[in-house]
């Protein structure tokens, strides 16, 4: 959505300060509240908004993901996230997010082999592997390693050329899960895996996580649909932080492979992309079955400062949409490798069991988010948890990508720079060194 094609309601809102006054036009989206436009606020009245955090301010025009977190609304380009997880691959979702639409057979035919052609990644970027500490952290492995693929394409920071700018996207999405699961094998010291042309998306994902240069490897058809909506449901989530890093990044006209290490390193944040691996860590704290109703009680009591991590949303504020389809997910994949004795999955699917019928759960609606599924099957699957970020990452990418072109492409696109309400000193003068007490 261009700024030329913005609605303007026909309202304003007035505001008073003083003796002057300013009337704000009110602009309307496709959905979602209407948003005042306060960008004549400054010249008008000469102050600023405060808004920390940015939790109630509209930082830009998108057309490619709307969540009404009251309803458990996430759309995709206007397709509800339950349809595609259910109905599509993820490089069709990868296609609908960069160009706007799903593909037909014949795009998406072309669309997959080009995306197939990039996932090599330059035998030279080996010898950065070899750089790191074997006990190093994956994330901070493809954070890395991710930046210095501009050292490889320098044509990438052309990104006035639209070619220039749909290649670094196709190299970003398809080299990702390349870099993560060699991180991942260097940190355990396996040789690494090549992609393969025969598998698709998440397939190739499995293989280079898994497979082993000694022995043949079958990737199981359950695991990698379960893969796929994986990665479907993180592809993108509207303004979150990292996705807010990238755009930042991106208005400066840093080259895309900088602003998605950016993003990828504010994506590293605990309060950001780690919640499915916080709910591992909870339930291994509670420990056993016979430990839950202790757990229930203190999470219950707010001076304990116990929380159940995994349910509930900042945003969606009655259900997390994509829950449920991670639910039916997490019992396939349970069923499939038919895991019975596994303690802490028992505790998780328990715990999953009586929160869904406590009142005290209910009446807050603190259902299981996606965080809660996603860290119990990724752990079903041998995906050791300081890899789940890293997965997010490879997912996320998409969404990251898609953003930062259509924030190059707006017309009169400009550098962010937020304004701050300042509390330090007054202007004050400086006294010599052997003056000041």
């Amino acid at each position: 959505m261009s700024g030329s094609q913005t609605a303007v309601t026909g309202k304003s809102a007035s505001i008073k300060l003083g003796d002057g006054s300013a009337e704000l036009p009110v602009l309307r989206g496709t959905l979602g509240p209407d948003v005042v436009d306060i960008r004549r606020i400054t010249a008008d009245l000469g102050i600023f908004t405060f808004d920390p955090g940015y939790g109630e301010t509209a930082s830009c025009e998108s057309k490619i993901t709307f969540i009404d977190g009251d309803k458990g609304v996430l759309l995709h380009r206007g397709y509800p996230i339950e349809q595609l997880a259910e109905q599509a691959s993820y490089p069709e979702v990868i296609y609908l997010l960069l160009n706007g639409e799903l593909p037909n057979r014949s795009e998406y035919e072309t669309f997959v082999k080009s995306l197939t052609n990039h996932t090599l990644l330059h035998e030279q970027i080996r010898n950065f592997f070899n750089g790191y500490r074997r006990d190093a952290h994956p994330m901070a492995i493809l954070c890395g390693t991710v930046g210095a693929l501009s050292a490889f394409y320098p044509d990438a920071n052309d990104i006035s050329r639209q070619e220039s700018r749909d290649l670094s996207a196709m190299r970003l999405i398809a080299k990702m899960p390349t870099i993560a699961a060699w991180a991942y094998k260097y940190t355990i010291g396996e040789a690494f895996v090549y992609p393969r042309n025969d598998l698709n998306y998440a397939e190739n994902f499995l293989s280079m996580m898994f497979a082993r240069p000694s022995e043949p490897y079958k990737v199981n058809p359950v695991l990698a649909r379960a893969m796929n909506r994986i990665l479907i449901l993180h592809a993108d989530h509207e303004q979150n932080a990292s996705t807010s890093t990238v755009r930042l990044a991106g208005s400066t006209g840093a080259n895309p492979f900088a602003c998605t290490a950016a993003g990828i390193a504010a994506l590293w944040g605990p309060a950001h992309g780690g919640a499915n691996e916080a709910v591992l860590k909870m339930l291994a704290s509670i420990g056993s079955k016979d430990n839950i109703p202790d757990f229930i009680s203190k999470v219950k009591d707010k001076n304990s400062g116990v929380k159940l991590m995994g349910f509930g949303h900042r945003v969606y504020k009655n259900f997390d949409p994509r829950a449920k389809i991670m639910q039916a997910t997490c019992h396939e994949v349970l069923t499939e490798l038919g895991i019975k004795d596994d303690p802490l999955l028992d505790l998780a699917v328990e715990l999953e069991k009586i929160a869904l019928n406590d009142d005290y759960f209910v009446k807050r609606k603190l259902y299981p988010n996606v965080d809660f599924y996603s860290g119990i099957i990724l752990k079903a699957m041998g995906i050791p948890t300081s890899m789940f970020t890293v997965l997010f990452a490879v997912a996320r990418t998409t969404g990251w990508v898609s953003q930062w072109k259509e924030m190059i492409e707006e017309p009169g696109q400009r550098i962010s720079r937020p304004r701050q309400l300042y509390m330090g000193h007054d202007r004050r003068d400086m006294a010599p060194l052997d003056r000041r007490s």
